[in-house]
């Protein structure tokens, strides 16, 4: 975990410096307050699942470039647990990159956990996002539109990720399921 929150503040310090950006501006670009970024940066703090969609969005980039220190090439065979993994302990939510953003196909692929009781509420992402989740074990809600929406194993949803989506997970049991993002137009990597 250190790693992955030293890889994090890199990378954001990287991207915001390539920009000429000050600190105020990327505060006001990512909508994450200036004291945030300046704690991620100095690795004084870790941000949750849901900061770092802001601070990728707000930046233009995929938010697997925040978890991935290395490309993958094309062929190669990828299991769980061979790449890093953003786990929210407080929330319930572990997100895997199987494949981090590509940059040609326009997408990346994660592999998301929802422990029990788990709620996680996201802001929307670049305009143009849009996310396709397939549950593979156990059962979540979606919700779109302020809307939560049911989804049991091999069922699936894909809807605009430019507006506020959540998932939840209201059973006894975790959930898994698999988050394919698209984006629209070329992001920075």
């Amino acid at each position: 975990m250190q790693e992955i929150a030293q890889h994090i503040a890199i990378t954001l310090k990287t991207l915001r410096q390539a920009r000429g950006w000050s600190l105020d501006r990327t505060a006001r670009e990512t909508g994450v307050s200036k004291a945030m970024l300046g704690q991620i940066e100095r690795h004084e703090s870790s941000p949750t699942v849901a900061t770092l969609w802001k601070i990728a969005s707000g930046l233009g980039v995929s938010f697997s470039q925040f978890l991935e220190t290395s490309g993958v090439a094309e062929g190669t065979l990828l299991r769980r647990g061979q790449t890093a993994a953003l786990v929210e302990r407080a929330p319930g939510m572990q997100v895997v990159p199987l494949f981090p953003f590509e940059s040609e196909l326009g997408f990346e692929f994660f592999v998301i956990d929802l422990a029990p009781g788990a709620l996680s509420e996201s802001t929307p992402h670049a305009r143009g996002v849009v996310e396709h989740i397939v549950v593979i074990e156990g059962e979540m809600d979606v919700c779109v539109e302020g809307v939560w929406q049911p989804l049991k194993p091999g069922e699936g949803l894909r809807f605009a990720a430019d507006r506020a989506h959540g998932y939840r997970n209201r059973h006894h049991s975790a959930a898994r399921f698999h988050d394919v993002i698209h984006y629209p137009r070329r992001i920075d990597v």
